[in-house]
């Protein structure tokens, strides 16, 4: 029996990633979910497989990909091409055919005979962690009639062999056949007015905020980042229009026959207000309701038909916490005072943060980034995915056109490279060569480099902050493995919180759906792979793996989810923590697998633990007797910590403290909520989430003191720290032995430790 070639929106959700890819996943499961997703089908991953079968394809694209030398970029757009015709020019099976053409004369039918449809490309990835192929294939907007779609499907198959593609892959090291590819049919809009939305600043992470970039006319202006958009901001909680920053737009596509067409636009015209004020709050509530569909923040696209929105994309922020790996926030503030010396030159908006220095490159297209080199800064009218090897090289990003929401900006974010966008006029006032610094945080460009360079920028900075000694530990917050080396080169004692979740979203698949396809090694090599590169970049200081705390709603959200997780009412206090280990300990014991493969045989014994959640003494013990029952024994060179979360942790430490543990760690921000019944994500209770409430201080201080009698050593690994220097001062004076902080506030917090730390010894 032949698989299923075509499935309605309707019919697939999020769980569905290998059968219609992450952009058809989504569709279906907005669809499901009652957003306005304009209706269509898509064509499964299974069909485009099916094609590579009976056309025999499959074995001519291995011969022509067979040791392609991915850099040699004339040989691989000459395979490119190669191998796109191969498949454009390859007969579309007929059984294949009947399902999309049934399907698309049923799209709209009794509305129109012929439906206008965008074809778009939704690639898949199954079982390869970390893959993100967004923005690489083509889509095809306004195609008619069911000979063209047939086309428009054979091309965007080929899509999947572009330059950029097969790039892609190759330096990732991504089988070319295990990335299938699914293709979205859906019913065109044509929007006189579109854009992209975040249910939080990209650029600076602000979660209070929703973003939003309009454009007039079709969206694939805004992505490209050919037009500099409309910036609004509007309060999360209120819904209230925070900011309006309107551009001039000079041109915008429009459909046009069975075609699109760039279209002039008067000074008059362009430069209004692209959408009205009903508009965007009626988006922000939109928005609102897909973070709280998906439990994650969103970047949205969207388009406005005859006064109506409709939602045509949506996927996960994955810039979010994310700086410069040149100057990070912590480090700037010398640099922002240094590069007041120097002339300004241009202005633009700031798109991602942090601040390098350079020599210009000016691209004029893609065919030109061969001139780029490491250290170079990108000066581009636009960038595409064509760019990103080039960008990749570059310390800084800056572009004549495109806003916050452009392919640059979310590029750069990525990279975690300082990127300013929309700076007019940038292309002629600069000359290849010239050498300036650009601040991705404030949008300004200047003639000359700040004091510290792209290259030894960290290092200044630490040279500088090294000097300051505090008794008090500082450690850092870290989650992303990839910054590891970049991070451990800042003035810090280790990793006070190493957060398993994100590793484990990052595999994206539930750890039980390994333990049943009897996977369980690859789930605990890719686990060890992330641990491993962390305790490495750090050795000999000490990194503290906080185990999974995931809460069901967001296990649910990993791929096979749903088979294992129930749904809740109330995950935050529901199955989490230390009970999920005793309920069924074998996905702990992965866990703990995990860390004895990098204690035990790659040799890092710098790796230590720390459960959450735990609900009782009782609780506990049994984790205790789990973790020993693994072969991971407290000793010298292995700790066990607690995270104080639960007023329970306050109330009974003494008892918790009995059953033996090295160290505790304050969870600030659940401790707080707890102890004043709040959420500090609920508009309406929000304005009561204090750390420094008296109740909480007092359960602060009431654990520290009792650690300290005990010699177990206390931290803090919230954000109060960060955002609270009195609260630093108390944690000092009653004898706290470290904090962990964002990345971006660990020399704000060593100076302030170092503050109270100097006036304790003054009141001695």
């Amino acid at each position: 029996m032949l698989p299923k070639f075509v499935v309605w929106f309707n019919e697939v959700d999020k769980e569905d990633i290998p059968l219609v890819g992450g952009k058809g996943a989504n569709l279906g499961e907005m669809t499901k979910a009652g957003f306005p997703v304009p209706g269509g089908f898509i064509v499964t991953s299974a069909a485009y497989k099916h094609f590579l079968d009976v056309t025999h394809l499959r074995s001519k694209i291995e011969s022509a990909l067979h040791n392609l030398d991915v850099s040699d970029s004339k040989r691989l757009d000459m395979v490119s091409q190669a191998v796109r015709e191969l498949i454009t020019g390859s007969e579309f099976p007929r059984e294949i055919a009947n399902e999309v053409i049934t399907a698309y004369f049923k799209l709209d039918e009794g509305l129109v005979k012929h439906a206008m449809v965008a074809v778009r490309s939704s690639a898949t990835a199954e079982d390869l962690p970390g893959a993100s192929f967004a923005g690489q294939q083509e889509t095809f907007l306004n195609v008619y009639g069911e000979a063209n779609l047939i086309e428009k499907i054979k091309e965007a198959w080929a899509s999947l062999f572009t330059s950029r593609a097969i790039f892609y892959r190759a330096t990732n090291k991504f089988d070319h056949f295990r990335v299938a590819i699914a293709i979205p049919v859906q019913r065109m809009i044509e929007s006189a007015a579109s854009g992209i939305m975040f249910t939080i600043d990209p650029v600076t992470n602000d979660k209070s905020v929703i973003v939003i970039e309009a454009i007039h006319g079709l969206g694939e202006m805004i992505v490209q980042g050919a037009v500099t958009p409309d910036h609004y901001e509007v309060d999360k909680a209120t819904f209230a229009i925070k900011m309006k920053t309107v551009k001039t737009q000079e041109k915008k596509m429009v459909k046009k026959g069975n075609g699109n067409e760039i279209k002039i636009i008067s000074k008059k015209d362009g430069s209004k207000q692209k959408i009205s004020d009903a508009h965007i709050v009626a988006l922000a509530k939109i928005a609102k309701k897909l973070e709280e569909h998906y439990f994650f923040p969103q970047d949205s696209e969207w388009a406005i038909e005859k006064d109506k929105i409709y939602i045509v994309q949506t996927r996960p922020v994955t810039t979010t916490g994310k700086q410069s790996s040149v100057v990070s926030r912590q480090s700037s503030d010398s640099l922002i005072a240094d590069s007041r010396k120097l002339t300004a030159l241009l202005k633009g908006d700031p798109a991602s943060p942090g601040m390098a220095s350079g020599p210009v490159k000016i691209l004029s297209s893609p065919k030109e980034i061969h001139k780029v080199m490491a250290g170079d800064v990108l000066v581009a009218e636009m960038t595409n995915p064509d760019y990103v090897p080039a960008m990749r090289k570059a310390v800084a990003i800056l572009t004549e056109r495109g806003g916050r929401t452009s392919h640059a900006a979310i590029v750069s974010r990525e990279l975690g490279i300082p990127a300013v966008v929309g700076a007019k006029g940038a292309k002629k006032l600069l000359k290849d060569g010239m050498i300036i610094t650009v601040n991705g945080s404030t949008g300004e460009v200047y003639r000359g480099a700040v004091r510290s360079n792209t290259t030894n920028t960290t290092n200044t900075t630490n040279e500088k902050n090294s000097k300051i000694k505090t008794a008090t530990k500082v450690y850092v917050n870290l989650a992303e493995p990839s910054r590891a080396k970049e991070v451990s080169k800042l003035h810090v004692d280790g990793v006070g919180l190493l957060r398993a979740e994100f590793m484990m979203a990052g595999i994206g698949t539930h750890p039980k759906k390994f333990i049943e396809d009897k996977k369980q090694a690859l789930f605990v090599s890719q686990l060890s792979e992330g641990m491993g590169t962390i305790c490495e970049a750090f050795s000999p200081r000490p990194v503290i793996y906080r185990a999974s705390d995931f809460r069901t709603n967001e296990f649910r959200n990993l791929k096979g989810g749903k088979a294992y997780e129930p749904a809740e009412d109330n995950p935050m206090l529901g199955f989490r923590g230390a009970a999920r280990y005793i309920a069924d300990p074998r996905v702990f014991e992965l866990e703990l697998e995990a860390i004895k493969v990098v204690r035990n045989k790659r040799g890092f014994k710098n790796l230590h633990l720390m459960i959450p959640f735990v609900r009782s003494p009782k609780e506990m013990l049994e984790v205790k007797q789990i973790v020993a029952g693994n072969g991971l024994i407290r000793s010298s060179n292995f700790k066990l910590w607690m995270m104080v979360e639960i007023p329970t942790n306050v109330i009974l430490i003494e008892d918790y403290l009995d059953i033996g543990l090295d160290g505790i760690s304050f969870g600030s921000n659940d401790l707080t909520m707890l102890i004043l019944g709040t959420d500090r994500d609920n508009s309406e209770v929000a304005h009561d989430f204090r750390e420094t409430d008296p109740a909480v201080m007092w359960a602060f201080e009431r654990v520290i003191k009792a650690c300290v009698k005990r010699g177990v050593t206390t931290s803090m690994c919230g954000q109060a720290p960060s955002d609270y220097p009195d609260l630093v001062e108390k944690l000092v004076e009653w004898g706290a032995t470290s904090v962990s902080v964002n990345i971006d506030s660990v020399d704000n917090v060593r100076r302030t430790i170092a503050e109270a730390e100097k006036k304790r010894v003054n009141k001695v």
